[in-house]
């Protein structure tokens, strides 16, 4: 791993920690303040809008720019959001807090640029699968650390997360060198740049298939804490717990198989076996009534992920020349967060109306149709 790479790796895992302390416990935090199922996917839904809405101007940016500043950005606006969700005392508040940290949440599609920047076409794949393991490290970590600390409050991991991402602010500050190519930057509204990229066949298919992938994904994410709670009467802790030992099979996945296999099959295959097998899991998952079982039903779906999250990442920036990787991964971020935002609503929507396993089952289904626009097209101008 050459040091740009080593140094991004440790960002975002650092940030991811915080993170992952988060996803587990929002859910439980919001109900102390009497939001329902459905608000809470709005809570989930409101940081991916603010994220829709701010992505594709960071992304400009950070062409034009640099990768360093507006990674710095991001992560200290995370910070400031964290802060504000420990103080909060309505949900109210809790919206205020969502909302900041997604206008300044660029972090992860500014990571991917810079993957972009340091690695070849051919090897984004591995290296996106660097990233995918700083996703799953940091979702070992934080839910574990969740677990642990919700049990002095529920403040106490926010504080926490706040921490974590404030340490990875200044890891970027002092450590991460920078890399774009500013010769090649444009200027002007960013957002006029997405109409020209969907007029492009590839781009244009690899784009829906992120959006639905990521909206699928956001699904299960989002409703993962409240199924638990539901069917097996499931706590903070222990749903940190449960989503610690997720992360180490996806960590594991994504860290170590990944590699030999997709330098074998490419990027499309290994997305297409990723989604069969996230399409099992989440199906599995839905229909599993013993804790023993639902912890069988998450191993394809950790091979799901681990296969599918870097070679989706990896076909959206095989999809765009190199001096537009900014913009590409903008407009890709700006589509997984309109993914995310109405993935998390029809989700708890759902879950509140129909009972816990709708969104897994329905989750299953729109994976379903990602495979469908996937097998038998061009996905790439390559």
């Amino acid at each position: 791993m050459t040091r740009p790479l080593l140094i991004i790796f440790l960002t975002i895992f650092v940030n991811l920690i915080g993170f992952g302390i988060i996803i587990p416990l929002l859910p439980y935090y919001a109900e102390q303040f009497g939001a329902s199922p459905l608000v809470i996917g709005l809570l989930f839904a409101a940081y991916s809008i603010c994220q829709l809405i701010a992505a594709p101007v960071l992304g400009d940016l950070s062409d034009r720019w640099g990768r360093r500043p507006i990674l710095i950005f991001s992560l200290v606006g995370t910070v400031v959001s964290f802060v504000m969700l420990a103080l909060a005392h309505s949900v109210v508040m809790l919206f205020l807090a969502r909302i900041v940290d997604g206008l300044s949440g660029g972090n992860i599609s500014t990571a991917r640029a810079y993957v972009a920047d340091v690695t070849e076409p051919k090897d984004r794949a591995r290296a996106y699968g660097l990233i995918g393991a700083a996703f799953g490290l940091g979702f070992i970590m934080g839910p574990a650390l969740s677990g642990v600390l919700a049990k002095v409050s529920y403040t106490a991991p926010i504080w926490a997360a706040a921490a974590l991402t404030l340490v990875a602010a200044l890891m970027a500050l002092f450590w991460l060198p920078e890399t774009v190519h500013r010769a090649h930057a444009g200027a002007g509204n960013p957002l006029s740049y997405v109409p020209a990229l969907l007029q492009r066949p590839a781009m244009r298919r690899v784009l829906a298939v992120d959006f639905i992938y990521w909206f699928a994904f956001s699904i299960f994410q989002t409703t993962f804490a409240l199924f638990a709670e539901r069917r097996f009467d499931f706590d903070a802790s222990k749903t940190g717990y449960f989503m610690a030992g997720f992360g180490v099979l996806g960590a594991v996945i994504q860290g170590g198989f990944i590699r030999p296999i997709v330098k074998r099959t490419g990027d499309k295959p290994m997305f297409i076996a990723g989604v069969l097998f996230s399409i099992v899991g989440l199906v599995a998952a839905a229909l599993a009534h013993s804790v023993s079982l639902f912890a069988v039903s998450l191993v394809p779906l950790a091979f799901g992920m681990g296969f599918g999250h870097p070679t989706v990442s990896s076909l959206v920036s095989r999809a765009g020349r190199s001096d537009e990787q900014g913009r590409v991964q903008g407009a890709a971020s700006a589509v997984e967060s309109l993914g995310r935002t109405f993935g998390p609503v029809w989700g708890n929507a759902s879950l509140e109306k129909y009972g816990p396993a709708t969104p897994f089952v329905s989750g299953a289904a729109f994976l379903a149709l990602a495979l469908l626009v996937v097998v038998g097209h061009h996905v790439t101008d390559e």
